[in-house]
């Protein structure tokens, strides 16, 4: 189908953003609908909310899963937020576990859930997975929607391995040069990704993203992961077609069919 035509048929691209805090989520949403700018918010029933009632409601530990997150620069994308999730209690857990659940059953494909994003900074390495997050892999079946895990901040890494190397002897200018490098090596045999391999509900992909703060970011193998795990050919093409940061893929992928 013409891409217009898939649009007009489900509408636009709903993902829900799990994380703690401090994950970097609106930083990556940012970079994926190519802004600076902050998200607008809406509630279910499609009415714009006040950015001080939002504020106000953060402050007093109250947030709704169901509202939903557009950035103008991209209204292609919906995002949700499962805000405090990190903490591991049962009710934000019941609550992000039933948001799926009813998201990922919707009648019309407009109103379902079509991905999962979960987000786990790597700047805290001293509590890679919070009770929140083994709570998610363990208990959570998600069906249908794929979850994509997003290691943010991968950057912090490189420091590690800076360190390492410098104990290991290596000049100034070895240890730079060859950090980036010695993480990326390391990491897949890490306890982060065999953690992942041995959870009951195991994420379809995982991404690492390094330095998504400067200007010249590159969120590009989130965009094609996320693509790569949808069984929908039609979601599929709606996903590439939304996304506005990799002209690469879109090429790549219109050449495929």
């Amino acid at each position: 189908m013409d891409p217009s035509k898939i649009r007009e048929k489900i509408g636009r691209f709903r993902i829900l953003v799990v994380g703690r805090a401090n994950a970097g989520k609106t930083t990556i949403l940012q970079r994926v609908c190519n802004t600076r700018d902050n998200p607008e918010i809406y509630n279910s029933a499609g009415e714009k909310i006040d950015l001080a009632v939002i504020a106000a409601s953060r402050e007093r530990g109250l947030h709704d899963i169901e509202n939903e997150m557009v950035f103008r620069s991209n209204p292609g994308f919906i995002f949700h937020d499962s805000r405090g999730f990190e903490s591991g209690g049962e009710l934000e857990f019941i609550k992000v576990k039933t948001f799926i659940a009813d998201r990922s059953k919707e009648s019309k494909i407009t109103n379902r859930l079509h991905a999962i994003w979960y987000c786990i900074p790597m700047d805290e390495a001293h509590r890679s997975f919070t009770a929140g997050e083994q709570k998610f892999f363990s208990q959570c079946d998600t069906g249908s929607v794929p979850v994509i895990v997003v290691f943010t901040k991968f950057d912090a890494l490189y420091d590690v391995a800076y360190s390492q190397l410098r104990r290991e002897g290596k000049s100034l200018k070895d240890a730079q040069e060859l950090a980036q490098q010695r993480a990326e090596e390391r990491f897949p045999d890490g306890p982060q990704l065999k953690f992942l391999k041995g959870v009951r509900w195991p994420p379809k992909g995982h991404v690492c993203l390094p330095n998504m703060n400067e200007d010249n970011a590159d969120c590009g193998a989130l965009i094609e992961r996320t693509a790569g795990t949808l069984n929908d050919e039609m979601l599929e093409q709606l996903f590439v077609s939304t996304q506005q940061t990799n002209l690469e893929i879109c090429m790549r992928y219109a050449i495929e069919r």
